[in-house]
Protein backbone atom coordinates (compact mmCIF):
# COMPACT_ATOMS: atom_id res chain seq x y z
CA UNK A 1 0.00 0.00 0.00
CA UNK A 2 2.53 2.25 0.55
CA UNK A 3 4.48 1.67 -2.12
CA UNK A 4 2.04 2.79 -4.54
CA UNK A 5 0.56 5.89 -2.81
CA UNK A 6 4.13 6.83 -2.83
CA UNK A 7 4.25 6.31 -7.08
CA UNK A 8 0.66 8.48 -6.68
CA UNK A 9 2.25 11.02 -4.63
CA UNK A 10 5.05 10.72 -7.47
CA UNK A 11 3.34 10.89 -10.58
CA UNK A 12 1.23 13.72 -9.13
CA UNK A 13 4.11 15.89 -7.88
CA UNK A 14 5.50 15.15 -11.85
CA UNK A 15 2.64 15.96 -13.11
CA UNK A 16 2.02 19.49 -11.13
CA UNK A 17 5.69 20.34 -12.34
CA UNK A 18 4.58 19.31 -16.04
CA UNK A 19 1.66 21.89 -15.39
CA UNK A 20 3.58 24.32 -13.98
CA UNK A 21 6.65 24.53 -16.88
CA UNK A 22 3.54 25.15 -19.07
CA UNK A 23 2.64 28.01 -17.53
CA UNK A 24 6.48 28.89 -17.20
CA UNK A 25 8.14 31.98 -19.24
CA UNK A 26 7.40 31.74 -23.18
CA UNK A 27 9.76 31.26 -25.74
CA UNK A 28 9.99 34.92 -27.71
CA UNK A 29 11.26 34.61 -30.96
CA UNK A 30 13.48 37.96 -31.36
CA UNK A 31 14.25 37.91 -34.98
CA UNK A 32 10.36 38.10 -35.49
CA UNK A 33 10.11 40.66 -32.96
CA UNK A 34 10.80 44.17 -33.08
CA UNK A 35 11.08 47.64 -31.14
CA UNK A 36 11.17 50.92 -32.65
CA UNK A 37 11.24 54.30 -31.51
CA UNK A 38 9.64 57.38 -33.68
CA UNK A 39 10.44 60.34 -32.46
CA UNK A 40 9.65 63.99 -34.76
CA UNK A 41 12.95 66.23 -36.07
CA UNK A 42 11.56 69.44 -37.59
CA UNK A 43 7.74 67.68 -37.14
CA UNK A 44 8.87 64.69 -39.94
CA UNK A 45 8.65 61.22 -37.87
CA UNK A 46 11.98 59.74 -37.77
CA UNK A 47 11.74 55.86 -37.16
CA UNK A 48 14.82 53.83 -35.88
CA UNK A 49 14.92 49.95 -35.04
CA UNK A 50 16.65 48.40 -31.73
CA UNK A 51 18.34 45.32 -33.25
CA UNK A 52 19.31 44.10 -30.25
CA UNK A 53 17.09 42.97 -27.15
CA UNK A 54 15.58 40.24 -25.07
CA UNK A 55 12.31 39.57 -23.98
CA UNK A 56 10.21 37.19 -21.10
CA UNK A 57 6.44 36.77 -21.15
CA UNK A 58 4.76 35.10 -18.74
CA UNK A 59 1.00 35.27 -19.76
CA UNK A 60 -1.99 33.46 -19.79
CA UNK A 61 -5.07 35.51 -21.20
CA UNK A 62 -7.73 33.41 -18.34
CA UNK A 63 -5.48 34.69 -15.61
CA UNK A 64 -3.80 37.94 -17.05
CA UNK A 65 -3.19 39.30 -13.72
CA UNK A 66 -0.89 36.29 -12.98
CA UNK A 67 1.37 37.32 -15.91
CA UNK A 68 4.58 38.98 -16.03
CA UNK A 69 6.94 40.76 -18.93
CA UNK A 70 10.32 42.30 -19.14
CA UNK A 71 11.97 43.81 -22.06
CA UNK A 72 15.79 44.41 -21.56
CA UNK A 73 17.19 46.80 -24.90
CA UNK A 74 20.55 47.65 -25.82
CA UNK A 75 20.23 51.15 -26.31
CA UNK A 76 23.56 50.92 -28.34
CA UNK A 77 21.79 48.94 -31.32
CA UNK A 78 19.66 51.54 -31.98
CA UNK A 79 19.56 51.97 -35.96
CA UNK A 80 18.43 55.65 -37.96
CA UNK A 81 19.89 54.06 -41.09
CA UNK A 82 22.96 56.07 -41.42
CA UNK A 83 26.55 55.16 -38.94
CA UNK A 84 26.92 58.69 -37.92
CA UNK A 85 23.76 59.00 -36.43
CA UNK A 86 23.64 56.21 -35.24
CA UNK A 87 27.12 57.09 -33.30
CA UNK A 88 25.39 60.91 -32.53
CA UNK A 89 22.49 59.06 -30.77
CA UNK A 90 24.29 56.46 -28.76
CA UNK A 91 26.60 59.63 -27.53
CA UNK A 92 26.35 61.14 -24.05
CA UNK A 93 23.46 63.54 -25.35
CA UNK A 94 21.66 61.35 -26.36
CA UNK A 95 21.23 57.69 -24.56
CA UNK A 96 24.87 57.70 -23.68
CA UNK A 97 24.98 53.71 -24.58
CA UNK A 98 28.27 53.25 -22.73
CA UNK A 99 26.96 54.75 -18.97
CA UNK A 100 23.46 53.42 -20.07
CA UNK A 101 23.75 50.40 -22.11
CA UNK A 102 20.38 49.25 -21.54
CA UNK A 103 17.21 50.36 -21.19
CA UNK A 104 14.50 48.39 -19.21
CA UNK A 105 10.73 47.29 -18.93
CA UNK A 106 9.30 45.07 -15.85
CA UNK A 107 5.78 44.84 -15.78
CA UNK A 108 4.05 44.96 -12.08
CA UNK A 109 0.25 44.69 -13.03
CA UNK A 110 -1.29 43.35 -16.01
CA UNK A 111 -5.60 43.98 -16.28
CA UNK A 112 -7.78 42.94 -18.94
CA UNK A 113 -9.04 46.10 -20.71
CA UNK A 114 -11.91 44.24 -23.01
CA UNK A 115 -11.66 41.86 -25.83
CA UNK A 116 -7.99 41.13 -26.37
CA UNK A 117 -6.58 44.47 -25.11
CA UNK A 118 -4.33 44.62 -21.74
CA UNK A 119 -3.12 47.61 -20.01
CA UNK A 120 0.14 46.51 -18.50
CA UNK A 121 1.93 48.56 -15.74
CA UNK A 122 5.64 48.47 -15.22
CA UNK A 123 9.03 50.15 -14.26
CA UNK A 124 10.54 51.83 -17.62
CA UNK A 125 13.80 52.91 -16.93
CA UNK A 126 16.54 54.49 -19.87
CA UNK A 127 19.67 56.36 -19.08
CA UNK A 128 19.02 55.63 -15.18
CA UNK A 129 16.10 56.88 -14.87
CA UNK A 130 12.95 54.93 -14.23
CA UNK A 131 9.41 56.16 -14.75
CA UNK A 132 5.67 53.76 -13.83
CA UNK A 133 3.83 53.73 -17.12
CA UNK A 134 0.69 52.05 -18.23
CA UNK A 135 1.29 50.81 -21.51
CA UNK A 136 -2.24 49.67 -23.61
CA UNK A 137 -1.05 46.07 -25.27
CA UNK A 138 -2.87 43.78 -27.85
CA UNK A 139 -2.40 39.98 -27.48
CA UNK A 140 -3.60 37.81 -30.63
CA UNK A 141 -3.01 34.52 -30.89
CA UNK A 142 -1.98 32.56 -34.29
CA UNK A 143 -1.73 28.59 -33.53
CA UNK A 144 1.35 28.21 -30.97
CA UNK A 145 2.08 31.52 -31.17
CA UNK A 146 0.93 34.87 -29.29
CA UNK A 147 1.68 38.26 -30.45
CA UNK A 148 2.16 41.37 -28.05
CA UNK A 149 1.81 44.80 -29.61
CA UNK A 150 1.44 47.72 -28.17
CA UNK A 151 3.17 51.58 -28.67
CA UNK A 152 3.52 54.02 -25.61
CA UNK A 153 4.22 57.71 -25.99
CA UNK A 154 7.39 58.64 -23.51
CA UNK A 155 8.39 62.39 -23.08
CA UNK A 156 12.45 61.72 -23.84
CA UNK A 157 13.17 64.68 -21.60
CA UNK A 158 11.73 63.16 -18.78
CA UNK A 159 14.53 60.25 -19.34
CA UNK A 160 17.32 63.06 -20.10
CA UNK A 161 17.66 62.21 -23.39
CA UNK A 162 18.49 64.79 -25.73
CA UNK A 163 20.69 66.89 -23.28
CA UNK A 164 23.01 70.13 -24.33
CA UNK A 165 21.78 71.76 -27.68
CA UNK A 166 19.28 69.10 -28.11
CA UNK A 167 16.99 69.34 -24.66
CA UNK A 168 15.42 72.39 -26.88
CA UNK A 169 12.32 70.31 -28.02
CA UNK A 170 11.58 72.48 -31.25
CA UNK A 171 13.46 70.61 -33.56
CA UNK A 172 13.77 66.91 -32.08
CA UNK A 173 10.02 67.27 -30.43
CA UNK A 174 10.00 65.69 -26.63
CA UNK A 175 7.20 62.53 -27.62
CA UNK A 176 8.53 59.85 -28.44
CA UNK A 177 6.41 56.82 -29.59
CA UNK A 178 8.06 53.37 -28.46
CA UNK A 179 6.58 50.55 -30.55
CA UNK A 180 6.84 46.97 -29.99
CA UNK A 181 5.78 43.17 -31.82
CA UNK A 182 6.66 40.74 -29.63
CA UNK A 183 6.10 37.40 -30.76
CA UNK A 184 6.24 34.37 -28.27
CA UNK A 185 5.27 30.70 -28.30
CA UNK A 186 2.82 29.44 -25.86
CA UNK A 187 2.56 26.33 -24.34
Amino acid sequence: MKVSFYRYMLAAFAAASLTAAGSALAQVDVAKSSVTATSKQMNVPVEGKFGKFTAQVDFDPARPAEGSAQLSIDVGSYDLGDESYNEQVRGKEWFDAKTYPSATFVSSAIAPAGGNQFKVTGKLTIKGKSQTVVVPVTVTQQGAVRIFDGALPIRRSQFGIGTGEWKDTSVVADEVVIKFHIVAAHR
